[in-house]
């Protein structure tokens, strides 16, 4: 079957401007226009328009959803696939939350109690699968299986004065190194204090601490575009000066 703009927007749930958007973008041509010029779009423009709005509702910007569905070796069953899963982890998440909440309720009114480190457990799980989706793959293949594991075991044995240490500890992290970053010295004090600040907030996910592990990670900053755009979104620049003072302060620098 095919669709006009109006009739595919109609079905999908989208706007045609919105369609026409991504059909000027380049992530969604139509299979044809008709001889009145209007957008055709078939059974194939469907099912990648389904995909796009899949990685939209994940959170992925219109750049890399059109990479990832122009991508000649775009595989759609593996694609639901994955689909799937991340869904799944979505779902198990407002699952945690709800239960967290329906706890909170029951504690506050002295029906049961609640131990602390209970009460944080929906959003560090948020925090486990959010970097298990960008990063996952990525740090699995470097670190191993059993280190991931157990970091996502030792960030959900925190207790809440861990866990508000650990948050606090990631905004103090930013501030500084956006300071020592205009000095443009990662040698320098402050520099330095950045990168003693960064230690310490892994050691809040980290089973163990290695000075060639966090050299190793400091690396990755700078070679990953998604670390990188984690730290360059301030200013850009800004993982390569963390990478830099990290391996300063561990040891392995070549300045």
């Amino acid at each position: 079957m095919e669709y006009t703009v109006q009739k595919l927007g109609e079905i999908a749930g989208v706007s045609a401007r919105t369609l026409r958007y991504y059909d000027e973008i380049g992530m969604l041509k139509p299979a044809r226009k008709n001889s009145s010029g209007y957008r055709i779009y078939g059974k194939n423009e469907v099912a990648k328009l389904q995909h796009i709005l899949f990685y939209r509702e994940l959170g992925l910007d219109l750049d890399h959803i059109k990479k990832i569905v122009n991508d000649p070796l775009f595989d759609s069953s593996a694609a639901l696939r994955q689909h799937l899963e991340q869904l799944l982890a979505k779902r198990r998440q407002l699952d945690l939350l709800i239960n967290n909440v329906e706890n909170t309720i029951s504690a506050a009114e002295g029906k049961s109690e609640m131990a602390d480190n209970k009460k944080f457990e929906g959003f560090k799980q948020k925090l486990i699968d959010d970097n298990e989706k960008q990063y996952g793959q990525e740090v699995r293949e470097k670190y191993g299986d059993d280190i991931v594991d157990a970091s996502n075991a030792h960030m959900l044995n925190m207790t809440e004065g861990q866990y508000t240490e650990f948050t606090r500890l990631e905004k103090e992290l930013q501030a500084v190194l956006a300071e020592a970053f205009k000095a443009g010295d990662p040698k320098s004090p402050i520099a330095q204090k950045a990168a003693s600040l960064h230690k310490q907030w892994l050691m809040y996910t980290w089973p163990e601490y290695t000075k060639e592990a966090h050299a190793g990670l400091a690396q990755m900053y700078v070679e990953d575009e998604r670390f990188s755009a984690y730290y360059d979104k301030g200013q850009p620049g800004t993982a390569r000066f963390l990478r830099d003072s990290i391996q300063f302060y561990t040891g392995f620098s070549h300045l």
